[in-house]
């Protein structure tokens, strides 16, 4: 329950208050971060399918599914992403980077890589939805759960962490490889069930799409690693968009 507690305290704005900070609760939490991203990408689908289902039409609905997990994470994912995108755009030593990263506003980089992801998540989500209403919010639901899955990896051991304090310090390094992997085989068993609801091909492609969201994530992770030390709650922010977004442009190719 201190897992739980800590992964949905921490990624979402659902009630749960947190009663360990500590790292044991944060390898447990960061275990659980697929589930907390499942429940945020139903919520977020589900309403964008009702507004499809009103007759909104499949941009507005795209909208409203990519709105919703903002609101419930507070905008710091989002955060995180702009303030990475300044802190590797800035070329600047890695401790200059970091302070830039600290800063409340947002620079140039950052603005064009957030609007750039939001209007790719909203592309491909219209593209979806556009195919009707259960290959959207299936995308929504699933793209959701890979890129808290992608938080996981960021947490594995080996990965350290940039500063000494705040989120990136707590679960830095805790999430031990074998319980990763078999966290990360769980959900791509529930990529291929949930493809499998339309056809055999699309169980696979399911399968695919995951996998380029981690890959994506992964190579974002390894040029923060590279660039700033370690991670950082923005490089978080950074891994799970780029997850999300690459999982969902990837739905819509093939």
């Amino acid at each position: 329950m201190d897992g739980l507690r800590f992964a949905f305290g921490t990624l979402t704005v659902l009630p749960a208050r947190i009663t360990r900070w500590d790292r044991d609760a944060a390898r447990s939490g960061m275990l659980w971060a697929p589930l907390a991203g499942l429940v945020v990408g139903l919520l977020s689908a589900a309403l964008g399918g009702v507004f499809l289902l009103l007759g909104a039409g499949p941009l507005l609905a795209a909208v409203i599914t990519t709105a919703v997990p903002a609101l419930l994470t507070r905008g710091l994912h989002l955060d995180g992403l702009a303030d990475t995108a300044d802190g590797l755009g800035s070329a600047k030593p890695a401790e200059d980077a970091l302070r830039i990263m600290k800063r409340s506003d947002i620079g140039p980089f950052g603005v064009v890589v957030l609007l750039l992801t939001l209007l790719a998540q909203v592309a491909a989500l219209s593209r979806l939805y556009g195919e009707g209403w259960a290959p959207g919010t299936v995308a929504a639901a699933l793209a959701a759960t890979v890129a808290r899955l992608a938080l996981t990896h960021a947490s594995r051991a080996g990965v350290p962490a940039a500063r000494p304090e705040g989120l990136g310090a707590i679960v830095a390094s805790t999430v031990p490889a074998r319980a990763a992997t078999l966290v990360t085989g769980l959900v791509l068993l529930l990529c291929a069930a949930a493809g499998a609801l339309f056809s055999s091909y699309d169980a696979v492609r399911y399968v695919l799409a995951a996998g380029a969201g981690l890959g994506a994530a992964a190579l974002l992770l390894r040029r923060c690693v590279r660039r700033f030390g370690g991670v950082t709650g923005d490089v978080f922010g950074a891994v799970e968009e780029t997850a999300a977004t690459a999982v969902l442009v990837a739905l819509t190719l093939g």
